[in-house]
């Protein structure tokens, strides 16, 4: 099988279990029923996945991933903020599109086994946040001034997609701008810290 084959599957996969999770509850879900929604057998399902929690993992680590990308992308003489609006990164809900995501996000703050899976993705986000910074800056990507400006970025994307799930769009108390306007104010903060990628006009 090849990879992209297997990030194929690894997608339907997350998509099947936060379908029943959000139906049936993470306790009323077993990995029988997340293999059986997608006709393979349970134990095609443990190749991919250690656990039925760990089954959305790529849904959580889309938008990190995309976040990463547009780091790297960034020309070291522009400013992070008026980078992504160039890209036009925060228009709408561009960074986090898909309600599944928001869905999971919501059930973190209720489900220990999925709030861990949370947290590990974006333990797992920082370290590449690090390495980042530290090719931009030239500071070893173990320094401590590298782990916290990568700390930050990464506390102010969770925290942001955190805010969002608790308030969705259209719901009362949802900010204006949805989710993309909600990453534009935590990143607007935690750049003031970053000075590898310097302040933009709005910082």
């Amino acid at each position: 099988m090849t990879e992209r084959r297997r990030e194929i599957v690894r997608m339907e996969i997350a998509h099947a279990a936060v379908r029943l999770f959000t139906a049936n509850g993470v306790s009323g879900t077993t990995g029988d029923d997340i293999a059986h929604a997608l006709g393979l057998s349970t134990r095609t399902l443990w190749r991919y996945f250690p656990t039925k929690e760990s089954c959305v993992r790529p849904l959580l680590t889309e938008g990190l991933d995309l976040v990463a990308g547009h780091l790297r992308a960034c020309p070291a003489d522009t400013p992070l903020l008026e980078y992504l609006d160039q890209e036009r990164f925060f228009d709408g809900d561009a960074p986090l599109v898909e309600d599944s995501v928001m869905d999971l996000i919501r059930m973190t703050r209720t489900e220990p086994g999925l709030m861990a899976v949370w947290l590990e993705v974006h333990h797992a986000a920082e370290s590449v946040f690090a390495d980042i910074i530290a090719a931009r800056s030239g500071d070893p990507a173990d320094g401590m001034s590298v782990r916290v400006q990568a700390a930050m970025l990464n506390a102010a994307l969770r925290l942001a997609a955190e805010e969002q799930a608790r308030h969705p769009s259209g719901s009362p108390g949802a900010p204006p701008g949805g989710v993309g306007a909600l990453v534009r104010a935590a990143l607007t903060t935690a750049v003031r810290g970053l000075p590898t990628f310097g302040h933009g006009p709005d910082a």
